[in-house]
């Protein structure tokens, strides 16, 4: 029986969507694509995201692809543009610090195997439109899941202005053990079907695989530290794949070059060991114990929670059996998170988009006030702490002067109601209005 074929459909969606609900859209944002004019943008309010006020009305003066100044009132020079977008509130560009855009929708671990990285490829540049267009002006890919060092293609024609989407970090393949969490595993080894990962079992094989990823154009490392996931009587139980050894052993090479390596990890003791490592993030961190959460503390790791992937699973299992599993698993990881909350672990917003439809991953700020944070907590953690994360900080993240003009405008006070992050109206990045 033939299988079925998954990315046809997905290419048409993204694309129906683009020709049904596109807004305007411009070609993207080298600084040589910005307005030679000034540009005023006014709005009902301004989100002051490091004080946590809301300026009425607020105003952005930019020029060229940088903010000049923002407030409730500003210059308006001979010759502005003024953009009104009426009844709505201006803030920076959101972030999302995990996400896969060569991943789609349906039978995941198939894709590698029926899809040719050209294929994944295009859709992932539709994808990085989808998530530009709901607001996302930075993003962190975290791994292409068996496309190599396509992310870094991607990147650089987003950076050239060819394609559009958010301002990319890239990590090329994950990185994994035989047998690990992304091997291509239950499958007749005869046939020799591609893991989703590039293998390192080693300190030394860590850094051969890494320096490779860094020739092939990569921003950072992802490493697997942990997999798989069972929920016995309430409690987590994973196995790690790296000792904090090896993980240091990354880390340092990582550093040697200027770089940094991010972990999926969802608990102890791999929890334990990135954190002894020094990774910049632990991505998902289901759960992390007393010692993994003071070292946090300390080094300021960021646990990035990942929570729209596990509702999307929990809600669009397989069998009634799977749903159970996953909604125990999401349970265990709200109870943790508050946990996380109350212990003061620097939190960043990642959503792990791609098995659920690219440009609605801001479903993930809602979830984050639903478990515990408060809504200014939450942009802080998207915007400052996002910025930090992905290496821009003092250039993204705030309406301040001489920061990247990458502003959105979102329907409603997402101070008083989170949902507005899923309204947006309005995406300027570098100075282009992508969204109007």
């Amino acid at each position: 029986m033939n299988k079925p074929h998954f990315l046809p459909g997905f290419l048409l969606s993204l694309l129906l969507s683009s020709v049904l609900h596109g807004p305007a859209l411009t070609a993207q944002t080298p600084a040589s694509l910005a307005s030679e004019h000034a540009i005023v943008l006014h709005a009902a309010r301004l989100l002051d995201i490091k004080t946590g006020r809301v300026l009425k009305p607020g105003e952005v003066l930019v020029e060229g692809e940088r903010i000049v100044e923002a407030g409730s009132t500003v210059k308006h020079p001979a010759g502005a543009e003024i953009i009104d977008l009426g009844d709505r509130t201006l803030m920076p560009g959101l972030i999302d610090a995990h996400v896969h855009l060569f991943l789609h929708p349906g039978a995941e671990d198939l894709q590698t195997i029926q899809e040719s990285v050209a294929q994944r490829t295009i859709s992932a540049t539709l994808a990085a439109r989808a998530d530009l267009m709901a607001g996302f002006t930075a993003e962190r890919d975290m791994g292409t899941e068996g496309a190599g060092s396509a992310d870094t293609a991607v990147r650089d024609a987003i950076d050239d202005g060819s394609i559009p989407g958010p301002r990319l970090r890239v990590s090329g393949n994950a990185v994994n053990i035989l047998g690990g969490h992304e091997d291509a595993i239950g499958y007749n080894p005869e046939q020799r079907v591609l893991p989703n990962a590039d293998y390192a079992n080693s300190k030394d094989e860590l850094v051969t695989v890494m320096r490779r990823q860094y020739k092939e154009g990569a921003d950072f490392t992802k490493i697997y530290e942990t997999g798989p996931d069972t929920v016995r009587d309430g409690r987590l139980s994973t196995i790690y794949q790296y000792t904090e050894a090896e993980l240091s052993a990354a880390v340092q090479e990582a550093a040697r070059l200027g770089k940094r390596v991010a972990v999926h990890a969802t608990g102890e003791p791999g929890t334990l060991y990135a954190a002894q490592a020094g990774v910049t993030s632990i991505d998902h961190a289901n759960q992390l114990g007393d010692e993994t959460m003071r070292l946090m503390r300390e080094k300021q790791i960021f646990a990035v929670p990942t929570f729209t992937i596990f509702e999307y699973f929990a809600d669009h299992a397989a069998s009634p059996a799977q749903a159970t599993r996953e909604r125990q698993m999401l349970d265990l990881k709200v109870q943790e998170f508050r946990k996380q909350v109350a212990a003061g672990v620097p939190m960043a917003v990642g959503s792990d988009v791609g098995p659920f439809p690219h440009g609605t991953q801001a479903r993930e700020l809602v979830l984050m006030v639903k478990y515990g944070m408060s809504p200014l907590a939450v942009l802080q953690a998207d915007f400052l702490n996002g910025a930090k994360l992905l290496g821009w900080e003092g250039q993204i993240g705030a309406l301040d002067a001489g920061s990247l003009a990458d502003i959105v405008a979102v329907s409603g006070d997402p101070l008083a109601d989170i949902s507005a992050v899923q309204n947006v109206t309005f995406v300027m990045k570098g100075g282009v209005v992508c969204r109007k």
